[in-house]
């Protein structure tokens, strides 16, 4: 799995050697980098990367995530918004992701770092749209409360498995929380998103009922992909699954009113995330028509 996500992946092209060095210059990370994303190349030619605040390393270890862990991690750079909101106009993006590593040692976990981020976003880069992919907050209200009321145009928030694979996959996390998560920022008025991957040793049923628990908090967007295994001390994948699995997955998110699922193989959270956008607000269109020639 691991070899052949390298070679999807295209680490050694170009794009990528550029990209790099633009991050670099700004003293910046990016989650395709640290999480060695099987689309690091795809992203990196487009010039389009998601990118990673809050340090290079995690307070959590989840059991398939390839993230550092660390428990002494050193305190936010307060550059970091500038220095990102400079890369971003650097590079002229119209649509830009923001996600970080998990901060339970701070006191709002990040919360106001990533308000901060965005706002200067918005600042240089008025017209950018900014889609944030965060970690649960400890679900306390009063940081949520810090992102919702940024200038942000999309929030995401990963579920990443069924909730009987939390005590395997996702130790530290809490799947009920989660939900309750997205539910609150669903009821700010916010576009909401949410990701998975299959591969760790859950049913299709499960997946289902899964997908219906975010449908039931109001989740606009789904994202669903393959796990690939980043190295032996990570959890082993159960199975590889056919796009045609994917295909009918998407369906079925639609039929019980997703306004879009990405779903296939090499789908992350943040991949194409401008596309999936505007075939989210395209479906709501045509919908709208629709229901206006009825």
């Amino acid at each position: 799995m691991a070899e052949e996500m390298l070679k999807k992946s295209t680490f050694k092209s170009p794009f990528v050697a550029e990209m790099k060095k633009i991050l670099r210059l700004h003293h910046l990370h990016s989650v395709c980098e640290s999480a060695h994303c099987p689309n690091i190349g795809d992203c990196f030619k487009k010039r389009t990367a998601t990118f990673l605040i809050l340090g290079n390393s995690c307070t959590r270890n989840c059991r398939f995530c390839n993230i550092v862990h660390n428990e002494n991690i050193p305190l936010p750079d307060p550059e970091e918004p500038m220095n990102l909101a400079l890369a971003v106009k650097d590079l002229g993006l119209l649509y830009t992701v923001i996600t970080s590593v998990t901060r339970d040692d701070l006191p709002d976990c990040g919360a106001g770092h990533f308000a901060e981020t965005v706002r200067k976003v918005k600042e240089l880069s008025p017209d950018t749209l900014v889609e944030v992919l965060t970690p649960d907050f400890l679900g306390i209200k009063e940081n949520l409360d810090i992102v919702a009321e940024s200038p942000i145009d999309v929030f995401n928030h990963n579920v990443e498995t069924i909730c009987s694979l939390y005590p395997k996959v996702r130790p530290q996390a809490d799947y009920k929380r989660s939900l309750d998560v997205l539910c609150y920022m669903k009821r700010k008025g916010l576009i909401t998103k949410s990701g998975i991957m299959l591969g760790v040793g859950e049913t299709v049923d499960e997946v289902h009922a899964l997908m219906r628990d975010l449908r039931d908090v109001g989740c606009d967007i789904m994202t669903i992909g393959q796990y690939f295994r980043p190295s032996l001390q990570h959890i082993p994948v159960e199975k590889d699954y056919t796009q045609a699995e994917f295909d009918a997955l998407r369906d079925y998110g639609l039929e019980i009113g997703f306004k879009e699922v990405y779903s296939g193989r090499f789908v992350r959270s943040s991949f194409n995330a401008k596309e999936i956008h505007q075939n989210m607000i395209d479906n709501v269109t045509l919908a709208r028509r629709n229901d206006e020639t009825k």
